[in-house]
């Protein structure tokens, strides 16, 4: 009954077309903070997406490395029963130090080495980021590198036409005179095999050789090793990395890919809700517009708040009428945005309508994915604007006694 009164008054001709005119402006406004809070999250959830995306190609499903230090011992036992855990799929064995790059004086670099076996390209996805040449890290007396886009636009080196191989320089851990370069660095000269293109993060710092290389030029003892890299099963993450920690004990961290870049998804997390908050000041303009909807309106109807409390009508009748008037305002405004919001997104996803400009991303369009939980915090938003901006008009269309001689 409330909500019949309410549509009527809704559709109804007024006596003033303010009334009508600042009742439109009202819905307008929630449509349009609806359809920008949807496609901006949505467009928010596709870049989320597509960030977790390139991380999970680069980063492996768990990581396991020493607590303090660089380096760490596993002797065949240990990595035996790291294999045998539930749920560990594959395993890749990783030696990782900071180095020099050097194609000539002037095209140098501080680089990022890791040193991998034969299993690394079966515990993440890189491969399928190569965009020159291959994944090929060479023999331990004949290593290749596998650069990032970055380094080679840095360092001029080409993995498709080496011409004089490049020289890489890393920290000699027996040099007793640190002063003297020679001593201090032990140096190679090796050539490039591919390069690959990820993220500019990993594109700017990474480099990629064998895992035998790296011990040899690094005087690593034959258990010593930066961290392991393991795929796991995608249903035992969780349970396998907390295994793997029991049985290694506290000298050792396991980390799932979570936990490994655990500051960038709670900052995306963060953007998210600042991003919310922001576009929902939308909605707080569109609630001060239907404040004043309902307060014309409640004048508008004087004499049909008398006629009600006349025939019976409590005041709590009265105030549930115009709060439901409220409410179908929000309603009709947030249902047209939301449906136009899901229509834009689906042209976008269809159609790649909206470029991006530069043409150096990964892709060249805006991505979109349409989450559930948006559209019910967005629902459930419209509808707490929607009861506060009603509530001060109904509780007063309730409380005044108006007179049918007025």
């Amino acid at each position: 009954m409330n909500l019949l009164f309410a549509w009527r008054y809704f559709k109804s001709k007024k006596t003033t077309n303010a009334v009508n005119i600042i009742a439109w402006i009202s819905v307008t406004a929630i449509a349009v903070g609806a359809g920008a809070l949807i496609v901006v999250l949505s467009v928010f959830n596709g870049f989320e997406d597509l960030v977790k995306s390139l991380y999970g190609d680069f980063y492996a499903d768990v990581r396991i490395a020493p607590v303090t230090g660089k380096t760490m011992n596993l002797d065949t036992v240990q990595l035996n029963r790291i294999k045998q855990t539930k749920g560990v799929l594959q395993t890749s064995l990783v030696a990782e130090e900071k180095a020099l790059l050097s194609n000539g004086d002037n095209n140098q670099t501080i680089v990022f080495v890791k040193g991998v076996d034969e299993n690394y390209t079966s515990v993440n996805n890189l491969t399928k980021h190569i965009i020159r040449g291959s994944f090929d890290a060479g023999k331990s007396d004949a290593p290749k590198l596998i650069i990032g886009a970055g380094i080679e636009n840095a360092t001029g080196i080409d993995p498709i036409r080496p011409g004089i191989p490049a020289t890489i320089y890393l920290p000699n851990k027996k040099a007793e005179n640190l002063n003297s370069v020679n001593e201090a660095f032990n140096s190679y000269r090796l050539n490039a095999s591919g390069t690959f293109l990820v993220q500019q993060e990993f594109d700017n710092k990474y480099v990629f050789t064998n895992l035998g290389f790296m011990k040899f030029m690094l005087d690593m003892g034959n258990d010593e090793y930066s961290s392991v890299e393991l795929r796991i099963d995608s249903s035992e993450t969780e349970n396998t990395a907390n295994q793997l920690q029991s049985l290694l004990g506290s000298k050792y961290k396991v980390e799932t890919r979570y936990q490994q870049n655990k500051s960038l998804y709670t900052v995306m997390k963060m953007e998210k809700w600042v991003i919310y908050g922001i576009l929902s000041l939308i909605l707080v303009v569109a609630a001060f517009n239907m404040i004043g909807a309902l307060t014309m309106l409640v004048l508008e109807k004087q004499k049909d708040i008398a006629v009600l409390k006349a025939m019976g009508a409590s005041n709590s009748t009265i105030r549930n009428i115009f709060l439901n008037e409220g409410f179908l305002l929000a309603g009709i405004g947030g249902l047209a945005g939301i449906l136009l919001a899901s229509l834009i997104c689906w042209l976008q996803l269809k159609f790649h309508l909206i470029k991006l400009q530069g043409g150096s991303f990964i892709i060249d369009y805006y991505p979109v994915k349409m989450n559930l939980f948006d559209f019910a915090l967005v629902t459930g938003t419209i509808l707490f604007v929607a009861l506060l901006a009603s509530w001060i008009p109904a509780r007063k269309a309730s409380t005044q006694e108006f007179s049918l001689k007025s």
